[in-house]
């Protein structure tokens, strides 16, 4: 008599874990985005510039107060450009918020008939449509954010930090500015020349990686495009000052 082997029992799926390890980066502050441009720019600039001046056969204390200058201008035009910017977003951000929330206020039927055709444009059924816009709009905050995440795309709860912003662009201008820059107070002429554009072009390198490490991009072809950033109008600036640094030697 044949033993007929009993089926192992089926266990039950697994529910899906809600809590997921998938997240998002905030890439709407103002501070990451500061930060990013300004090392870019600090560097970019100051290689161009220092480049340029000592290719005109500038002195050392030449080369080292142009290069200090620049960083300390560049510093504070890029941290007062974007808190301006910053501040000037935040305000008309504001203001519209001022006039959906003025609007929810006075008129709650109609916005709620609005929203309704804001999901109904988004593919979801009147019924839902509805019942959700509803639900939205028992509460006025609740209604708030949510009209200016469908209308306006933005969360009123996170507009960013024009402070943060300048701050972050200024500290990150001066420290893309001063790599170039450091070799003109320990050496100088071609050596201090030379070390420059090795430092210029590490630098670009790594801050075309750290780019990649953000954008999801392959890190060799961001890398390649900052170094391209960085070493052709240092190319440019190089020549232009030996050829006006000859031309004044004549």
């Amino acid at each position: 008599m044949s033993v007929r082997r009993s089926s192992p029992p089926v266990r039950a799926a697994r529910p899906v874990d809600m809590v997921s390890d998938h997240h998002h980066r905030n890439v709407r502050g103002g501070a990451a985005r500061a930060a990013v441009f300004g090392i870019s720019d600090g560097l970019v600039t100051n290689v161009s510039l220092i480049l340029g001046v000592a290719g005109a056969n500038a002195s050392g204390p030449a080369v080292r107060l142009a290069g200090l200058a620049l960083l300390i201008a560049g510093a504070f035009s890029m941290a007062s450009g974007e808190y301006v910017s910053m501040r000037a977003q935040a305000e008309l951000l504001e203001r519209e918020l001022d006039m959906e929330r003025t609007e929810i206020a006075r008129r709650p039927e109609y916005e709620r008939r609005e929203l309704v055709q804001l999901y109904r444009s988004r593919g979801i059924d009147e019924e839902l449509a509805e019942e959700l816009a509803t639900e939205m709009h028992r509460d006025p905050q609740r209604a708030l954010e949510t009209h200016a995440r469908e209308e306006l795309g933005i969360d009123p709860n996170e507009l960013g930090s024009p402070l943060a912003a300048a701050g972050s662009s200024f500290a990150s201008f001066a420290v893309g500015a001063v790599i170039p820059l450091a070799p003109w107070f320990v050496a100088h002429g071609t050596t201090a020349l030379l070390a420059s554009m090795v430092l210029g072009v590490v630098a670009a390198v790594v801050v075309g990686i750290a780019l990649s490490s953000f954008t999801g991009r392959p890190a060799t072809r961001s890398a390649a495009r900052q170094l391209a950033f960085t070493a052709i109008p240092a190319v440019v600036t190089f020549a232009v000052g030996h050829l006006i640094g000859r031309g004044v030697a004549a």
